[in-house]
């Protein structure tokens, strides 16, 4: 698809919250959070001529290896707010993209997230087969106080659930999307935690894709001001989430 004409390396996109995407508290689910990031950037790639549907033809396609989300209070139903994007680093099959919602001109979260050109067909990463020169980089303009850091497994971790992998799991490269993954942690944390806005940022890790009828394991590991979820199969971690709570 050519470059369209409404392309800008800032990408300013609003959004309305419906309810069909709030907690019963009126806030935004961590989840669809997640979704509003994951389309504006998805939005972004499109003006710039790096889509899905452009990758396609190299049977491509970006994945997300690593995002971290800073919060300091979530939208409500029926606000409108305004998801901003620009990419930080994009070099061969790697880029990093930096995510801000505001609502009423303020700055409620920032997200850092990485993510990998990934052949669909060998199911590996490989070089951005299209051209992406038109893309000004912003290394230094952070959307987030702190970057990426290493989720430590507890190997004390307890067991929470096993879960096979279903249809509905799967997304458009058909391997489980990174929403459902928090979906399956957030499933399990204490309520009270989620209602009252208890979390202020959050990290997650992708290190083995999962496909349709994997059995996985979604371990827990709990301390005073955190929570570490890891997601396993057949013994090796596919996954890993950490809560930082106030």
């Amino acid at each position: 698809m050519p470059l369209s004409p409404a392309f800008s390396s800032i990408l300013e996109k609003e959004y309305e919250i419906n309810f069909t995407q709030c907690l019963p508290s009126g806030r935004l689910k961590y989840t669809e959070l997640c979704n509003l990031l994951q389309l504006t950037a998805a939005t972004h790639a499109d003006l710039g001529g790096i889509s899905f549907t452009d990758m396609q033809e190299f049977n491509q396609a970006w994945v997300l290896s690593r995002m971290r989300i800073e919060i300091k209070a979530l939208p409500q139903w029926k606000d409108i707010v305004t998801v901003k994007t620009w990419i930080n680093t994009l070099e061969n099959s790697r880029s990093i993209r930096a995510l801000e919602i505001y609502l009423n001109g303020e700055k409620i979260i920032g997200g850092e997230t990485f993510w990998a050109v990934f052949n669909t067909v060998k199911r590996r990463p490989e070089a951005l087969a299209l051209g992406h020169k038109h893309f000004e980089l912003y290394p230094d303009l952070k959307a987030t106080k702190e970057s990426f850091s290493k989720i430590i497994i507890n190997p004390e971790k307890e067991e929470v659930f096993e879960k096979k992998v279903i249809l509905s799991d799967l997304d458009i490269i058909n391997h489980v999307n990174h929403v459902k993954y928090l979906e399956w942690c957030m499933d399990v944390v204490d309520e009270k935690i989620i209602l009252n806005q208890k979390i202020k940022s959050f990290e997650m890790n992708f290190m083995k894709e999962l496909s349709l009828r994997d059995q996985v394991v979604i371990h827990e590991n709990l301390s005073d001001n955190s929570i570490v979820f890891s997601i396993t199969k057949e013994n090796k971690n596919c996954f890993a989430l950490q809560l930082n709570l106030v």
